[in-house]
């Protein structure tokens, strides 16, 4: 069991966040994880973690399985297995309308056949083996790697709702959920069907006392993305259609200001966590408490976080590490270090 956060952070320089995530050992962070929607790709920030901090473990979160070909993501996950021998994880997913069509120009056909087609290939090619044949979304013509990695790394399927939740248990080596309460863990995992999965779940972390603040920006980010109708079908799944319908049809009327105030607050309070950095910390245990085994936590941006100082010690906070476990010095001066690094004088 681990615990990870997500790379890059908002709002910081790439190139500035060396020490930030080289200090996150010493918080008690086991992982870093990508994400790739429309700023940095999926395997950037992970090739530099994996020089800044060798003790992390590198996770994708996810690589959609359309913007890639999948010869070049099983190129580009041999590559970082390569660079950081056993300590990286390749997360697929299907993504989205917006990014894979409306971003990028292609299709968005046969979500559940291309995301397994493409799982089925690169786990074969990340075994070595040549590729040649027809899939049901695509054909490869005699594929092989030319390095294929000594020890293959673990492929994690991102999955809602029970077909695919039932394929991650079934031929990946785990599962990434996103978008869920610690109370609905239960359910995903009847659906996946396997104990021996690793289960991956990104968790949405807002660690400000200003209940409004994390509220307004919760309600944005749920009508931005449980309107998708991916994501609806899933809420629905979990029973949150009707507690959702109204924000849903103000949506599709073109009234953005009822359906955001349509938003339960319940909802809000299960889906964005807020309050203290320590509150927020005892509800991401709960995932974990759930059947998570690497909660992995987006921290979203509050004004208070525009500080560094502040933002390393609500990163030093949040972490699982408990007072005794980093000895004092140590992480007083860690974060000194990073605070000053990040320009804080």
């Amino acid at each position: 069991m681990g615990w990870g956060l997500t790379i890059p952070l908002t709002g910081i320089p790439l190139a500035d966040q060396a020490q930030l995530v080289s200090a996150l050992p010493a918080f008690g962070y086991s992982d870093v994880w990508s994400s790739e929607v429309n700023g940095a790709d999926a395997f950037t920030p992970l090739a530099l973690a994996s020089v800044w901090a060798p003790q992390l473990q590198l996770g994708t979160a996810i690589v959609p399985t359309y913007t890639r070909g999948p010869a070049l993501i099983a190129m580009s996950a041999a590559t970082l297995a390569a660079a950081a021998p056993g300590r990286f994880s390749l997360g697929l997913g299907a993504s989205s309308p917006a990014i894979v069509r409306d971003w990028n120009g292609l299709d968005f056909d046969q979500p559940f056949k291309r995301t397994r087609d493409v799982l089925r290939f690169v786990n074969s090619a990340l075994a070595g083996e040549r590729v040649d044949g027809t899939f049901d979304t695509f054909t490869i013509k005699r594929f092989k790697l030319e390095s294929a990695p000594t020890s293959p790394p673990p492929v994690l399927l991102a999955a809602l709702r029970a077909q695919m939740l039932a394929l991650a248990g079934r031929e990946a080596d785990g599962v990434i959920l996103n978008w869920l309460a610690a109370t609905d863990v239960a359910q995903c995992l009847d659906a996946v069907d396997n104990s021996a999965s690793d289960v991956v779940a990104r968790i949405f972390v807002c660690p400000t006392e200003d209940a409004d603040f994390a509220r307004n920006l919760a309600r944005m980010m749920i009508t931005a993305y449980l309107t998708v109708p991916a994501y609806a079908a899933f809420h629905s799944w979990l029973g949150r259609g009707e507690k959702l319908a109204p924000m849903s049809e103000l949506w599709k009327a073109g009234d953005r200001k009822r359906a955001l105030a349509a938003v339960p607050e319940d909802v809000i309070d299960e889906l964005v966590l807020h309050g203290t950095p320590e509150e927020c910390r005892e509800k991401v245990q709960a995932y974990a408490t759930a059947g998570v085994r690497t909660p992995v936590i987006a921290l979203l941006p509050t004004p208070e976080l525009a500080s560094p100082g502040v933002l390393v010690d609500t990163l030093r906070r949040l972490g699982p590490a408990q007072p005794g476990s980093v000895s004092e010095p140590t992480a007083s001066a860690t974060s000194a270090t990073t605070t000053a690094t990040l320009g804080e004088k």
